[in-house]
């Protein structure tokens, strides 16, 4: 019986991941040549997926780390996390954090011409979650060659830090306060 932990389940993900890639680059470029009068609408609904796709995964990346801190080191249970943190980080967080600043980019620019304090605030605050990601990115090597130094209370306290900026981020872009 094949697990889901097996190289072969791994490249039927990374193949399922790849066609949802190419699946949203072909629907971008197809809204740009079809060229609709709600352009907008339509890459803000590919924002706020490819936000949430990202959020979810930055939020669910820390738990797994607070499980894989009482894992025993080379035991199938860590092994099996460092296969998840691995799979959640390349196939699900990076991607959908690119099309994030990809559509976001294209928003600011297109729609509000990269002006307004509130959106200068709100790309400081995807900053400081991409900087998140890539501590989360440099966590998972860590674990990976099970050198992770950091208490499960750690990543406890961590698991609030992409919950604190989203939180403002959303505060920003709704009430758009200054």
């Amino acid at each position: 019986m094949e697990k889901q932990t097996d190289r072969r389940s791994g490249a039927y993900a990374r193949r399922r991941a790849h066609f949802a890639l190419v699946f949203f680059a072909l629907m971008a470029v197809g809204l740009f040549a079809w060229n609709p009068d709600n352009l907008y609408l339509w890459i803000k609904a590919l924002h706020i997926i490819a936000v949430i796709s990202w959020m979810a995964g930055l939020f669910y990346m820390p738990r797994l780390f607070i499980y894989h801190t009482d894992a025993e080191p080379g035991s199938v249970q860590s092994e099996t996390f460092k296969v998840m943190e691995r799979r959640l980080l390349r196939i699900i967080m990076t991607p959908a954090m690119m099309l994030t600043w990809i559509f976001g980019l294209y928003l600011a620019w297109s729609v509000y011409g990269f002006h307004g304090g509130w959106l200068h605030a709100k790309i400081g605050l995807v900053v400081l979650l991409t900087g998140v990601h890539m501590f989360f990115s440099r966590a998972v090597g860590a674990f990976e060659r099970d050198e992770n130094r950091r208490s499960a209370r750690y990543w406890r306290f961590m698991n609030e830090a992409p919950t604190v900026l989203m939180v403002v981020i959303v505060i920003l872009v709704v009430v758009k306060p200054f």
